[in-house]
This record gives structure tokens, sequence and C-alpha cells, in this order.
């Protein structure tokens, strides 16, 4: 997963040609089934198509993912935005209260990993499909971390992962987590917020966001003046409001999608 991700394997005719642009399709057919992700480029259209073949023509009953994050992306109003931040901030549920509430976390925290799980696999055999139509190569890895699935494609024996399922600036990335959410809602009923990497690219990401980070909170401890970051996703804000965060600052999210960004302000 560390490889780089600039590089294209193949040629953009074929198979791969045809998986990309449905995963262009995503975000289109996301919004019109309610989902709001990362990123979100709203536009209208069918999501059946888009799933595995036994899914085909099953209705999708609401957002894929949590009430904050639909509100953040269909609204587009800052407050709304800053729910979504604070959804993607949360890997568990509230604190329980009392000797029964912390009782009750053990059992209540292993359901909700076999919850994890079973989203994963079914992710993975959504993804499995998707690669097998497109003869493309790649190795499923799933694991759960916080409170979300998270599936990645990696290279595997036979070959790299074709750097075109990432896309520019990840966009073919994000497609396909959209559509990998809609398999796992279809399958499964309930809205997910299973993350998706190829080829290391959200690793190697975050990476360069912390380095970000981390520059631009030493700026801001020796002027003593606010510093505003390029816009990013939820996902990338997320990163940088942990690094703020740690360092003992504290930043806020402005503006709205898809050029929301962070402002780290001055302790």
């Amino acid at each position: 997963m560390s490889e780089s991700p600039q590089q294209p394997e193949h040629d953009a005719s074929g198979p791969e040609q045809d998986l990309t642009a449905v995963a262009g399709a995503a975000p289109a057919e996301a919004a019109a089934a309610g989902v709001g992700a990362e990123p979100a480029d709203a536009a209208e259209g069918p999501t059946a198509g888009v799933l595995a073949p036994e899914h085909a023509g099953e209705p999708v009953d609401g957002p894929a993912v949590s009430d904050a994050e639909a509100g953040a992306e269909s609204a587009g109003a800052a407050g709304a935005a800053d729910a979504a931040d604070a959804a993607d901030a949360a890997d568990d549920g509230g604190a329980p209260e009392g000797e029964a509430g912390r009782e009750g976390t053990g059992s209540r925290r292993a359901t909700r990993v076999k919850q994890l799980e079973r989203e994963g696999e079914v992710a993975a055999d959504f993804l499995e499909t998707l690669l097998d139509i497109a003869d493309l190569d790649g190795d499923l890895d799933v694991d759960v971390e916080g409170d979300r699935a998270v599936v990645a494609i990696v290279d595997s024996d036979e070959g790299r992962v074709p750097r075109r399922l990432v896309g520019t600036d990840g966009k073919v990335l994000e497609a396909l987590q959209e559509l990998t959410r809609l398999a796992v809602q279809v399958e499964t009923g309930e809205r997910s917020r299973l993350m998706l990497d190829i080829a290391g690219h959200r690793a190697a990401r975050r990476a360069s966001l912390v380095a970000l980070a981390q520059e631009a909170i030493a700026g801001v401890k020796e002027s003593g003046e606010r510093r505003e970051l390029e816009p990013m996703s939820a996902f990338e804000r997320k990163v940088v409001h942990d690094e703020v965060a740690a360092a003992g600052l504290v930043s806020e999210s402005e503006g709205v999608e898809p050029n929301r960004y962070i402002v780290i302000l001055p302790s």
C-alpha cells in the first residue's frame, strides 16, 4: 500500500476504462439515493444498475452515511458542515453513564465490531466482483478502525493495482467508495461510513497532511495569527483537526463543499 499513486499501470481503453467511467458516475447516483459522503458532486440518477446484479432493482432506503454528514452535503451551510466534521471525528458512541452503562459497553462494542466486520465482508465481495469484471489485479484487505469498516485494494502477486482507480485528486477512489457504501447498504439494510483505500493513496495522503498540519501549527505558534489551509475533503479535514488538537491548538472548518477548508487559530 505504499506504492506511489502517480503512474497508471494499464492503457485507458478496455474494461478498466469501463470501471472508471462507472465510478465517475457514482457521486451523481449517490446523491439521488441521499448519500452524503466526504466529497459530493450532486446530480441525479438511479443506483440499482451499478450494484451487484442480484440486487438490481431493489430500492435503496435513506442515506448511506450519518444524518450529520448527509445534512452537510445536501444543505451546504457552514453549520451543517460542522456537523459533518463532528461526525467524522467520532469513532464511537457516547460514553456510558453509571455502572450499568459501563457493564454494557463491552457487549455493545463487540456487537458493533461484528456489524462492521460484516460491512467489510460485503464490501470486499462487491469490490472483488468489480475487479473480476474489469479483469484488474489487486488483493483486498479488510479491517475495522474506530467506528468504520476499512477496505483496501492493494497490489497482489499477479500485478499492481491500476492507479487510474485512484484518479485525479482521488476522485475515482471517492466514487468507488460511494458505490461500495451503496452495495453494503442494500445488502445489510444499514447506512455505512465504510472507508475505501486503493494502492495506499489515503495512507500517503494522510502522511502529507500530517506534515502540512505540523508546518502550519508551527507557523501559527510563532506568529500568533490564524492560518487558513487549502480546501479539503472531510477525511482530510479530520486528519488535520486531529493533528491540531494534539498540538494544543484549536481548528475550525469554514466555507461550503467542495471548497470547505480549515482555519488554525492561535492559543
